[in-house]
């Protein structure tokens, strides 16, 4: 064993030196497919290449002068550069002075043709998207069971709406099985009684994401009943099913601001809409009192026998009326009955007598009943009249007990119109009761 102990930096910069000898390691151009791509606010380029079987780290400085292209993952490039160890990991990557597009990567390839066939067949159609609802009582949130996605996504629904129910359906988001494991999850959740389902999960490279790239899961998105918002990765990241579901979410914590309403701008809504109800009730109440006030200080309701009088003074003109009617009548066939007599006496011819007596006859049977029909309907006209003015004659209020107080001649209605030692009189049903107050309590 050597006794020379060296440390883990002695180590990595070793190596660092037999990387930095080796002139082919100085001078290397590698063709590859983009991953993790990062790109850091100093205008560095972090990423790594990747073929079939292996992937390494590169970085590459100040790029965007040397780089004429957008950059994606999944995108295929060929670099140009060394290859060197960052003694502070211990690790080994490219330093990428060039880089050339070297066209689309597999992956990359596949999500560009299988977005092209559902959009052709309509299911990123804006027409198939389901409205979220307003105010959910029942959150399905389809994702790993453990991670910062659930979480953030809890802890954003609790704090800004806690009345809803919250449902986790747990299931893989990468790796083998995580697409069928995805599309099961949807079918389950679709068996409940949730409201809205949020589908995501944190941010990745495009192979971390890439089950949300399959076809199954699309077409499971889009076969689903209840409402689905699609919340995979980070803002820049777009999948399939960010176009198939009925909403994106920028975020996990997006997904979870979406689908439900914010607690205190429901309070609020709720606090001005009673303000405005109380307004609109005072209004009114105001309204229908001045209403009140009005048909208590009416002259009616004051003068009482202002109601009746004039029935009173209708039912004499009606009496009148038939009285000159009926006179008028009897008159009249008093006339015609002398005037048939006279020219029966007149003609002395026994036939025309007999025939004549015989049609007074009849035509006083029909006088006395069309007097005695029209006495009848007059006579139940008066009575109907006479009923009425009956229930408006205030003095059989009085016979039920009531009595009308005056002091004067005004009538008294409160306490505070008397006082000790006034003179009142009490009207009764059959008299009138003079009284002197002794006291007002």
């Amino acid at each position: 064993m050597n006794d020379k102990v060296l440390s883990v930096t002695d180590i990595n910069r070793y190596i660092k030196d037999l990387f930095t000898v080796d002139s082919f390691l100085n001078n290397v151009t590698v063709k590859g497919e983009i991953s993790n791509l990062k790109i850091h606010g100093r205008g560095h380029l972090y990423f790594s290449l990747k073929d079939e079987n292996s992937k390494i780290n590169c970085v590459m400085f100040n790029y965007a002068p040397k780089v004429n292209f957008e950059l994606n993952d999944g995108m295929s490039v060929q670099v140009k550069g060394r290859i060197n160890v960052y003694e502070a990991s211990g690790s080994y990557q490219i330093y990428v002075n060039e880089m050339v597009n070297d066209g689309i990567g597999n992956l990359y390839q596949l999500y560009e043709e299988l977005k092209k066939k559902l959009s052709s067949e309509g299911l990123f159609n804006e027409d198939h998207k389901k409205k979220l609802p307003r105010i959910p009582k029942k959150i399905g949130v389809i994702t790993a069971p453990t991670g910062a996605a659930v979480k953030d996504i809890i802890s954003t629904i609790n704090k800004r709406y806690p009345l809803c129910e919250i449902i986790i359906f747990p299931t893989l988001v990468q790796g083998d099985g995580a697409k069928e494991n995805i599309v099961k999850m949807i079918e389950k959740a679709n068996e409940t009684d949730v409201d809205v389902i949020i589908l995501g999960r944190g941010g990745g490279s495009i192979e971390d994401l890439w089950a949300f790239n399959e076809e199954i899961v699309a077409r499971s998105i889009f076969d689903s009943k209840i409402p689905i918002v699609s919340a995979v990765g980070h803002e820049i990241d777009f999948t399939i099913s960010d176009f198939v579901a009925d909403l994106r979410a920028p975020t996990p914590t997006g997904a979870a601001l979406l689908v439900v309403p914010d607690q205190f701008e429901i309070m609020r809504y709720l606090n001005e809409y009673e303000g405005r109800l109380n307004s609109v009730l005072n209004t009114k109440i105001k309204r229908y009192s001045e209403k009140l006030n009005i048909y208590k200080n009416s002259f009616i309701l004051k003068n009482i026998s202002s109601i009746y009088a004039p029935k009173e003074q209708k039912l004499d003109i009606i009496i009148d009326k038939l009285n000159s009617i009926l006179n008028n009548k009897i008159i009249a066939k008093a006339n015609e009955l002398n005037q048939l007599s006279t020219k029966i006496k007149s003609l002395k011819i026994t036939n025309q007598i007999n025939y004549y007596k015989d049609k007074i006859t009849s035509f006083d049977s029909r006088l006395k009943n069309a007097l005695i029909n029209t006495i009848k309907f007059k006579t139940n006209e008066l009575n109907n009249i006479n009923i009425k003015l009956e229930l408006s004659n205030p003095k059989n209020i009085l016979k039920k007990g009531y009595s009308i107080t005056k002091c004067g001649s005004r009538i008294i209605k409160s306490i505070k119109e008397i006082k000790e030692k006034d003179t009142i009189s009490i009207t009764l049903n059959d008299g009138i009761i003079e009284s002197e107050v002794k006291g007002v309590k």
